[in-house]
């Protein structure tokens, strides 16, 4: 079964990240959990890992709703990466309840920022957006009616 996934990087504080992602869905990272820098296997064609990489994190894979996998990495700058947080991306998360989507909202607004609180809106839904402590834009979509 084909699927699309979300993929985050960030300037190494990926761990942090998705174990706060982690507390907030209560799933389980996918397969062996945290892949670092590390445990890439050895290749000749591979050039030398700079100093401070090899415990940052190569790969790393959430379950959140829906059969959706959010995954992530970090970008090291010792390796040319620059992340920049940007505007245009949110992830749009569309639980079943009202109550779950209350949660999911209250836990990720934690130390970030609620662009809009949830409210009904004109459409009929249940409609919030923030941005996380870390940077991510998150925009939230129940269809329950009370």
């Amino acid at each position: 079964m084909a699927t699309v996934n979300v993929y985050l990087n960030f300037p190494g504080n990926t761990e942090e990240a998705f174990l706060f992602y982690q507390s907030v869905f209560g799933t389980d990272f996918f397969g062996e959990g945290i892949m670092r820098f590390k445990d890439v296997p050895p290749s000749a064609d591979m050039p030398p890992m700079p100093d401070g990489v090899e415990n940052m994190v190569m790969h790393v894979a959430l379950p959140i709703l829906g059969g959706h996998m959010l995954m992530g990495s970090d970008a090291p700058g010792q390796m040319g990466f620059k992340v920049n947080m940007g505007n245009n991306i949110y992830i749009n998360l569309q639980p079943d309840t009202r109550e779950e989507t209350r949660k999911l909202f209250k836990a990720l607004s934690e130390g970030g920022v609620v662009e809009q609180e949830l409210q009904d809106m004109f459409w009929g839904d249940f409609f919030g957006s923030l941005k996380d402590k870390f940077g991510v834009l998150w925009m939230f979509n129940c269809a329950e009616k009370e």
